[in-house]
């Protein structure tokens, strides 16, 4: 096959995890089809993309000077995106130097799929062409603006977030509808979108986990240490970390005074900086090139987070490595996982901080969890099948009415 894959926001480096989602279904495609990747970001000091030239039959490569999230900048590109229609999280990247790479891309290369992976591409595709296309949905976006308004801090951000769930409900209404196909992630990402179309345009490929790379480790574990691993300057990542330090976290101290808390990942924001100076046991790590030493070293590895859609990487990679996991039900949502059989639940502060009381507490629990989480990922969910299936979805469209 002829694939164009079409991805906003940039491949590497492996920070979150819908880059590494993405970055090993594109790479096992590229193992065996003709695939051009196009993809559009953040300019970024040391740029690792050109090193992926090799991967791909052809790259193209748009960096873009963009403002830093909340600063002054940021504020007014959003002011020049409110009125074009679109979720300023799609809109902004649509600059005259990326609206041309992707129509001359179209213009002068014949592909037999496109794929658009996650929303952000959609608004520059021509969905009507020659091509059939697939949209790859990570996430329900206009979920996760909607559980974010529910949970932000202040009137301006419960506004701006409303705003952009409304947004964007009209674009995966309207995109879902144009895809040739649909891609999700979960069953229950698959029942939102069939209010748009039926199921049989929906194939669900299941997050996958490279179960060599995270496996439990022989080093010693350090009592009372928990983790929470993310990219920052995701909204219900910052959620997770301000809620687990105001509310739960003072609530595992009353059983466990010496507790300390590893948050672990790249831009930080300005509130959690501000916790690590008052507390000097939450520790805030920055990016880390590898996050695994992190995991190894904590008995718990935790996931508070209150709002986002589709699934969390982060989860099966904890599984993998063998880790008792507390985490909300919205953190686990779409995964396999069953409360006390491979991971514990709680949707509460209160909750939350008793089952990470408890399993701190209860070495057998934590052996008992992790063992079956391992089992789970390692017999079910590796890369190499999770990128056969959407190989097949690929190959199916391509052959359909042809």
């Amino acid at each position: 096959m002829r694939i164009c894959w079409i991805k906003g926001g940039g491949l590497v480096p492996l920070d979150y995890g819908g880059r590494i989602r993405s970055f090993q279904m594109v790479k096992a495609l590229a193992e065996r089809h003709e695939v051009t990747l196009l993809s559009f970001y953040r300019e970024q000091q040391h740029d690792q993309h050109p090193q992926l030239r090799p991967m791909f039959h052809k790259l193209v490569l748009v960096p873009m000077q963009l403002p830093a999230s909340r600063s002054v900048g940021d504020a007014l590109l959003y002011a020049s995106t409110f009125f074009s229609g679109l979720p300023h999280t799609m809109a902004k990247y649509y600059q005259p130097a990326v609206r041309q790479a992707v129509e001359q891309l179209m213009r002068t290369e014949k592909f037999d799929v496109v794929v658009c992976d996650f929303m952000a591409p959609a608004g520059l595709l021509d969905w009507n062409g020659r091509v059939k296309t697939v949209l790859f949905t990570h996430n329900v976006e206009a979920e996760v603006w909607e559980r974010q308004a529910r949970v932000a801090g202040s009137l301006v951000e419960r506004m701006a977030s409303r705003l952009e769930y409304r947004a964007m409900t009209r674009a995966e209404e309207k995109y879902v509808r144009l895809a040739s196909h649909v891609v999700a992630v979960s069953d229950r990402n698959k029942e939102f979108f069939t209010r748009y179309v039926p199921a049989e345009k929906i194939t669900v490929v299941s997050t996958g986990v490279d179960a060599d790379y995270f496996r439990p480790s022989a080093e010693s574990e350090t009592p009372n240490q928990v983790a929470f691993t993310g990219s920052y300057d995701w909204m219900p990542n910052q959620d997770a970390a301000e809620w687990y330090f105001q509310e739960i976290l003072p609530l595992v101290r009353k059983s466990i005074p010496d507790l300390v808390t590893w948050m672990v990942g790249k831009a930080p924001t300005a509130s959690m900086e501000r916790f690590a100076k008052e507390d000097p046991s939450f520790r805030v790590t920055g990016r880390v090139d590898d996050v695994r030493p992190f995991i190894a070293q904590c008995p718990v590895y935790i996931v508070p987070m209150r709002s986002g859609s589709g699934t969390r990487l982060k989860i099966f990679e904890a599984m993998a490595a063998g880790k008792a996991i507390v985490s909300t039900p919205t953190g686990a949502e779409g995964l396999p996982v069953q409360h006390e059989r491979d991971i514990l639940l709680a949707e509460t502060a209160d909750g939350f901080a008793k089952e990470v009381t408890r399993a701190l507490k209860d070495a057998e629990l934590r052996l008992r969890l992790g063992t079956a989480a391992r089992t789970l990922v390692e017999e079910r969910y590796s890369w190499k099948k999770v990128a056969e299936e959407f190989e097949e979805i690929l190959q199916r469209v391509t052959k359909a009415d042809s």
